[in-house]
């Protein structure tokens, strides 16, 4: 878009300083280090990396960020992605030598990064986490502050007949934490990740939503209600294979499909991750942090999917830009949730919004 008039001052004319560009990006007068006002949350698989290998455009747009722009300003950003399996540490740790520009957990979300903002809820209440390999993603609730966490494995191990088509394996076994499951009332099933045993995972749900692990099955035990919680909607993601691929969402339907079947109803959900007002509030909190209170912020989301990058940033406000390097294809036409903008790539997105904001 090009600088408001009244920016610009009728003494200039149609042109435009550098300095007052600078004012106008940045809400101040000062020239000598400039903040900008704009910022971008990206999302990673499709728009920065394709499986395990770095988009071609990846590097450029984040050098374009870096300051390698035609105003030499340096203008924040976060990575918003539903991904997720390992801490935000961790993550950021792979991401940081995969990218080669060092990215810090303070501008990083994953889908289950939110739940910080809940744990004071579950701190001290029995909670069952799926997802991911192992016992990882007990850790990484640990270190969200949960108290209580179990996994499928841990309750397989307490009673390895409760899904008899599944041996652990050695490095499962050591992993789980022996435990009574017949004296555990669970308060809460958080959906960290993708499963990677969908039908052990599935019983198991269904086992401790209806009270039969806990024994008020065929007891008088008043049942309690579980909260069920998932952290990614995506039905299908974009990996390195050449088709897209499902993800947490495919499994919340298969999930829902299967209890319906057994109770006659589907079971009432939390959902978190994009394109939620949840996440994306998360989202804006970070970025304005990392804008340090500059007025007006401008926030465009860059990603490959209409259904949560297209629709939760139109949703909350922020400009979008529509990359065509992951989910979504322009040759099977128009995306379901109409962006600001369309791009080729990453770097195309990143010239395209300076372009619009800049000029």
């Amino acid at each position: 878009m090009l600088i408001p008039r009244h920016i610009i001052g009728p003494k200039y004319g149609n042109r435009v300083t550098v300095k007052q560009i600078a004012r106008y990006l940045t809400g101040t007068g000062n020239t000598s280090k400039p903040r900008s006002r704009l910022a971008f949350a990206f999302d990673i698989d499709g728009v920065l990396l394709r499986g395990k290998n770095p988009l071609p455009a990846a590097k450029e747009a984040l050098s374009i960020l870096d300051g390698n722009n035609k105003l030499g300003l340096k203008i924040p950003f976060i990575l918003l992605t539903n991904g997720g399996g390992v801490s935000e540490e961790e993550r950021c740790r792979k991401l940081s030598s995969q990218l080669g520009v060092q990215i810090h957990p303070d501008q990083f979300i994953q889908a289950h990064t939110v739940l910080k903002s809940i744990v004071h809820n579950y701190r001290d209440v029995p909670v069952l986490v799926l997802g991911g390999k192992s016992d990882t993603l007990r850790r990484v609730a640990e270190g969200y502050g949960f108290q209580k966490v179990y996994t499928t494995l841990d309750i397989l191990a307490w009673n390895p007949s409760i899904w008899p088509f599944h041996d652990l394996t050695q490095e499962e076994k050591a992993s789980v934490r022996p435990t009574d499951f017949s004296k555990v009332q669970f308060g809460a099933i958080f959906v960290f990740h993708d499963p990677r045993n969908w039908a052990l995972d599935t019983q198991i749900m269904c086992d401790v939503i209806q009270g039969i692990i806990w024994g008020s099955y065929k007891t008088n035990h008043t049942r309690k209600h579980v909260d069920l919680v998932f952290c990614n909607p995506d039905l299908i993601w974009q990996s390195d294979f050449e088709a897209p691929r499902m993800g947490q969402g495919a499994f919340r339907v298969a999930f829902q499909a299967v209890f319906q079947s057994l109770t006659g109803s589907t079971y009432p959900y939390i959902q978190f991750g994009k394109p939620t007002e949840a996440t994306y509030n998360f989202a804006e909190m970070m970025l304005k942090h990392r804008l340090q209170g500059v007025s007006k912020p401008l926030l465009y989301m860059v990603g490959d999917n209409p259904e949560s990058d297209i629709a939760g940033a139109n949703a909350a406000g922020w400009k979008s830009i529509l990359v065509h390097t992951g989910v979504y294809d322009p040759h099977r036409g128009p995306p379901s949730h109409q962006p600001t903008y369309q791009a080729e790539d990453v770097a195309e997105a990143v010239r395209l919004a300076l372009d619009q904001e800049f000029c």
